[in-house]
């Protein structure tokens, strides 16, 4: 009986009886960019993609600390890599791509996130003599620029009457600038704000 006791604990040693074998753990703080501080109940998605397929597959979720801080933990499989979402309203989605190459069982993988708060920018301009050949162009100065919902970085041109307010969406706390022009006078110039958190500062431009 002692010969069989002996030899099922060395198993359990060696095989799955070993404590944290064959668990990955991410772990790492999520930074709210436009405040220089932890971003507190963000949610986090960790999907995984099996080796030789498409597929993807939720593999576990949590929700960031008052820090900011996050983990996940999940067992060792025949993956090619995962991919950690991130989000929280208010804030910028975001994603990180993880291969299983980088991944150890030895310790804690820390990978660090980060995102900015949603701003916007109010571009007002409104022509008060307005001709039919009058011609209004600006083009952006400052401003996010790598997003679906962000405005074009190029030339912007109207004719004629205008009365209309441009809302364009910043990286909070930072500036969004624009150089304008009115075509075939002297009239040009840079102008600008700095976007508050999740609010709207204004550009206002008369001609």
């Amino acid at each position: 009986m002692n010969k069989l006791l002996s030899f099922a604990f060395i198993i359990c040693l060696t095989t799955s009886c070993k404590k944290g074998a064959g668990t990955f753990e991410i772990s790492g703080e999520i930074t709210n960019l436009s405040t220089a501080s932890g971003l507190e109940d963000c949610l986090l998605y960790l999907y995984s993609y099996p080796v030789g397929t498409n597929e993807e597959l939720l593999t576990d979720s949590t929700i960031s600390n008052a820090e900011g801080f996050y983990s996940f933990q999940f067992e060792r499989a025949q993956i090619e890599k995962y991919k950690i979402k991130y989000k929280k309203e208010g804030y910028f989605e975001g994603e990180r791509l993880v291969y299983f190459s980088e991944l150890t069982l030895e310790a804690p993988n820390i990978i660090n996130l980060e995102t900015n708060g949603k701003a916007w920018a109010g571009i007002r301009i409104i022509n008060q003599n307005p001709e039919a050949l009058d011609h209004f162009r600006y083009i952006k100065q400052e401003g996010k620029t790598d997003c679906l919902e962000c405005c074009p970085s190029t030339e912007q041109n109207f004719f004629g009457a205008l009365d209309t307010t441009i809302y364009c969406i910043n990286n909070a706390n930072e500036p969004y600038s624009i150089l304008y022009w009115v075509i075939g006078t002297p009239l040009v110039d840079v102008v600008s704000t700095n976007t508050p958190l999740g609010d709207t500062s204004f550009i206002e431009i008369t001609y």
